[in-house]
């Protein structure tokens, strides 16, 4: 369709077209428009589909209704100013210059998705012109100043939506109006690695790569080789792990954000998205992005063990957790989305992997209405996966994955999965930006994570809702708390978090609690098996006069209380899990509702919550230490899955050997494991175990054989020396660094930044 607005054609013949040749260097060749076109068009068809939209009535219904909204709500006032009444443009600190842009970008939508009744039409076309001719006077234009508004809306929020809806809008624009448009960009963002706002800042990980979309896009739209170019190198750039300190991907899988903060399922989202976009936007042109394996990796490394049927588990999802538009189905959205993206890209032996898996995750969350939270074309590509017969529905990944560079560790089983959120000096307990996630005091101070088959538990409402003071595997002192202040960084002053895992079976984690602004101090460990979770803790000692409690469970039951048994030292909450105390001690089980709203945990200028209050259900099971405890103790276990009979029994399946300040340790048929806190020797039913410094260690008894795995959280040791409960007579397999010495194992852990070592020994 051709209107006459559509000026492409005109302006570009071939006379044109050489005119627009760009060089980068005297070794490239020069880039003529159908380049520049035919990768616009390619980004276009990845917002907005294709032929195939019209199979997706319902999609495209709601993509021209919102749309449809946008233009109706449209009445720019230049005396307020305001392009929608509700977006007073006056003051940006208030964020509405930046939600104006991306209504533009939602009416765009609406424009270029074929199938909508506006598709293409010329009154919508002449509308978006004068509203963003409107903009751009009153809103963005490369004269203004910030006045203290967040540097994100202008240097990557409204670079994003203004160059996606320019793409968008592509043949419905005139040519000087767009160039106009898009020339605050060369002030605000005119380079993926810098940060304008804040001089000396190099833009890494999420910022650098939503930056180079911009960028890239600006460069397309006008026809400037050298910016598409520079978009890419800076990308490719990220593709390299860092071995650290600070942001980036880290070979064990690890994401950091802010330099000390796990945000895998919040910024390394957005990252992986921009990517695989840039990826498949630049595949084929003269741009193509070269090295991309290690995306592949890294969506095998540092996603697939956080994704559980299609949800993002919230322990690396940082601030956005208070976030009441972003739960974790939005950012598991979205990582889905980025791997079907890849697809079209990724080699067989990723392919292979990645179709299953993925249809695994859409089969199992029917409840999660991908199809309205996805673009058209994802929707698109998950619809033909799930309708490709020669596809298995993919199984649930298992596995222990130790992310020493960031302080977590996940534990998942056929059935369940159990995540350790924990923190140290080098990682940060919580964050709170921007008047986010306000209550996140104790998320990073060894919160656990179940994850069962209810896939609603965590983002029905829980965050504002469940008692922020009683997060499951916190042990916590009572005190009252002010909101998190913005940007203010807690580096608890101990090195101790981490862990170790064997045979992607059997974890151990553990932690030192240093309390913020309390004397509250306790060593705190997790021992991960096939069917359970046994958590010790010891050393707990606190001097201000207020109870401390530790938090056994804190369950979001929604609308209901579920049945709930209970005996001698054990609980049952019916379709979550069993709960047995392995030491006698007592606890007590509270049935209550909640009631809270999101508006209390983020007051955030574009991401506030509403002030609706909402109420659930919870049952939370304490252990109640009482006030001012001096060492004291616990041990339970958390039975995922299993019935009341079964909870009932358990108390005898596992042997707890030590829970001491030195070592805690516990053992099962053939398995030992421990945490050695420093020097220490523990009896075992086959001999003595010891180590001659601190870390974490696993042993497995096969026949004539020990699968060993050591690692040193607290990174202060060189070497370890482990003596197993039977003589070593050699080393028969291991990593660089473990050897036979006198009858035991010597392993080198200095250096290894908390990462295990592993080896066979025969004994």
């Amino acid at each position: 369709m051709s209107h006459p607005l559509s000026r492409r054609s005109a302006l570009l013949g071939a006379g044109a077209v050489a005119g627009l040749a760009l060089w980068d260097g005297p070794a490239e060749a020069a880039v003529g428009a159908a380049a520049f076109d035919a990768t616009r068009e390619r980004w276009v068809s990845l917002l907005a589909g294709g032929s195939y939209n019209y199979a997706y009535t319902d999609k495209t219904e709601a993509i021209e209704g919102s749309a449809n909204a946008v233009l109706r709500k449209m009445e720019p006032d230049p005396r307020r100013p305001s392009l929608w009444p509700d977006l007073p443009l006056k003051d940006p600190r208030t964020g509405n210059f930046n939600r104006s842009y991306n209504r533009m970008r939602t009416l765009a939508l609406g424009w270029a998705t074929p199938g909508t009744a506006m598709h293409r039409s010329r009154e919508v076309a002449e509308a978006a012109v004068r509203a963003l001719d409107f903009l751009y006077e009153h809103a963005y234009h490369e004269d203004l100043d910030r006045r203290g508004s967040n540097w994100f809306w202008w240097e990557i929020g409204v670079p994003r939506a203004l160059t996606d809806t320019c793409a968008l809008l592509y043949d419905g624009l005139p040519e000087r109006r767009l160039r106009r448009w898009l020339r605050p960009l060369r002030r605000w963002c005119p380079d993926p690695e810098r940060r304008i706002s804040h001089p000396g800042v190099v833009e890494t990980g999420a910022n650098r790569a939503s930056k180079a979309m911009a960028v890239a896009m600006r460069g397309l739209l006008t026809y400037e080789a050298r910016l598409v170019k520079r978009a890419r190198d800076a990308v490719s750039d990220l593709l390299r792990p860092t071995s650290g300190p600070g942001d980036g991907f880290y070979r064990d899988g690890s994401f950091i954000q802010h330099d000390v903060y796990p945000y895998t399922g919040s910024y390394g989202v957005d990252y992986l998205e921009s990517v695989a976009k840039l990826i498949a936007m630049l595949s084929r042109s003269p741009w193509e992005i070269n090295g991309i394996g290690n995306v592949y990796h890294i969506v095998e490394r540092s996603f697939v063990p956080f994704i559980f049927d299609g949800l993002m588990m919230d322990c690396v999802r940082g601030r956005q957790i208070s976030v009441q538009g972003h739960r974790d189905y939005h950012s598991g959205q979205k990582a889905v989305e980025a791997v079907l993206t890849l697809l079209e890209t990724a080699p067989d032996r990723y392919a292979r992997r990645w179709k299953p898996l993925v249809k695994g995750w859409l089969t199992r969350n029917r409840a999660i209405p991908y199809d309205t939270l996805a673009p058209l074309p994802s929707v698109a590509r998950a619809r033909a996966l799930l309708d490709d017969p020669s596809v298995p529905v993919g199984p649930r990944t298992t596995g222990t994955y130790v992310f020493a560079d960031m302080d977590r560790i996940v534990h998942r089983r056929p059935t369940w999965a159990y995540a350790i959120a924990m923190s140290s000096e080098r990682i940060g307990a919580a964050e709170a930006m921007n008047r986010e996630n306000l209550h996140g005091w104790y998320t990073g101070d060894g919160m656990t994570y179940l994850y069962t088959g209810d896939l609603t538990h965590w983002n029905d409402d829980l965050w504002p809702t469940i008692d922020p003071y009683r997060l499951p595997g916190t042990t916590v002192d009572t005190r009252r708390r002010a909101d998190l202040a913005h940007g203010r960084r807690r580096l608890p002053p101990t090195p101790w978090a981490g862990g170790v895992a064997l045979d992607g079976e059997y974890g151990v984690a553990a932690m030192k609690l240093v309390a913020g602004g309390s004397s509250l101090r306790a060593k705190k460990a997790w021992f991960l098996l096939d069917d359970a979770v046994i958590a010790l803790g010891t050393g707990i000692t606190a001097s201000d006069g207020r109870r401390i409690e530790t938090v056994v469970e804190n369950r979001n039951t929604h609308d209901r209380h579920p049945p709930l048994a209970q005996g001698d030292g054990w609980f049952h909450l019916n379709g979550v899990a069993g709960y047995a105390l392995l030491d006698g001690a007592d606890a007590k089980a509270i049935r209550m509702e909640r009631t809270g709203r999101w508006r209390d945990i983020d007051k955030g200028a574009t991401t506030g919550g509403d002030t609706t209050p909402v109420t659930r259900h919870y049952t939370t099971i304490l252990i109640d230490h009482g006030v001012d405890p001096r060492k004291a103790r616990y041990a339970y276990a958390v039975l995922p899955g299993a019935s009341a009979t079964q909870t009932a029994a358990y108390r005898g399946r596992v042997e707890i050997l030590a829970n001491s300040a030195s070592v805690q340790a516990i053992t099962r048929d053939n398995l030992l494991a421990a945490v050695f806190w420093r020097a220490a020797t523990v009896e075992t039913v086959y001999g003595p175990l010891a180590a001659d410094g601190p870390c974490t260690l696993l042993a497995r008894l096969d026949r004539e054989h020990v699968r060993l795995a050591v690692s040193d959280p607290s990174r202060t040791a060189d070497e370890v020396k482990i003596t197993l409960p039977w003589p070593v007579k050699s080393v028969k397999e291991g990593d660089r660094g473990v050897r036979r010495a006198r009858g035991a194992v010597t392993v080198e852990v200095g250096g290894s930044r908390g990462h295990a070592r592993t080896a066979v020994v025969a004994v």
